[in-house]
């Protein structure tokens, strides 16, 4: 396991929003007296989506605060688990996944747009805007090759699509989510290529059935 560590430059301080705090009052009220410090992960995941998608000291610090327990406690599992960044990400925070089925489906490309149009991975872009890395499996498979940006999933991507997707964001335009080229869900990328026929869904298949069923005389009748 690679070793975590916090960035070097760090915020003087850190405060949840008023919003943000009532939140994880919220959270904290879900346990019993004295378990407090099982929102512990709720709490830090909160503070990172405030704080521009990274864990800074001041913040975890506060989050020890809340919940009485000692920074030690919350720092080591800041830094076990791997959703928490512990540096800078910038504005947009993307994703690649890199695991077999999108490495079959183009994420080599992907991964090219990455170097080419953000930089080295895990530093962020001259903009400020973007940083990238590659993670494992994020279980959208079926749209394969994919990227999740922030909180969301951007799936069937080309390079070409994945440019502009960039380009959009960067430029403040609105972009959308889910899969690129328009499909629902996991459905097949070329359209549907069995059980079309009408009859299957439109209930008739059953009704016709039910019919024979009804009609049938005692010596017809299954069982």
């Amino acid at each position: 396991m690679a070793v975590r560590r916090l960035a070097e430059i760090q915020p003087e301080s850190f405060a949840f929003t008023p919003e943000n705090l009532k939140w994880c009052e919220a959270q904290i009220a879900k346990y019993p007296q004295g378990r407090q410090a099982s929102a512990v992960l709720s709490l830090l995941w909160r503070a990172q989506a405030q704080n521009e998608y990274w864990l800074c000291k001041p913040a975890i610090e506060t989050v020890a605060a809340m919940l009485d327990m000692a920074p030690i406690r919350v720092l080591e599992i800041a830094t076990f688990y791997s959703m928490f960044n512990l540096e800078p990400v910038g504005k947009y925070y993307v994703q690649l996944c890199g695991t077999t089925p999108c490495a079959l489906r183009g994420a080599s490309a992907i991964r090219k747009v990455c170097e080419t149009r953000i930089g080295p991975e895990r530093t962020v872009s001259a903009d400020g805007l973007f940083a990238w890395s590659e993670v494992e499996c994020l279980g959208a498979c079926c749209n394969a090759p994919m990227v999740q940006i922030n909180d969301d999933y951007y799936e069937d991507l080309t390079p070409e699509s994945f440019t502009q997707l960039l380009d959009d964001l960067a430029a403040g335009k609105p972009v959308r989510k889910g899969s690129q080229t328009g499909r629902k869900s996991s459905e097949p990328s070329g359209g549907d290529t069995t059980l079309t026929e009408a009859s299957l869904h439109d209930g008739s298949a059953l009704g016709a059935w039910k019919q024979r069923f009804e009609t049938a005389t005692p010596d017809q009748q299954p069982g």
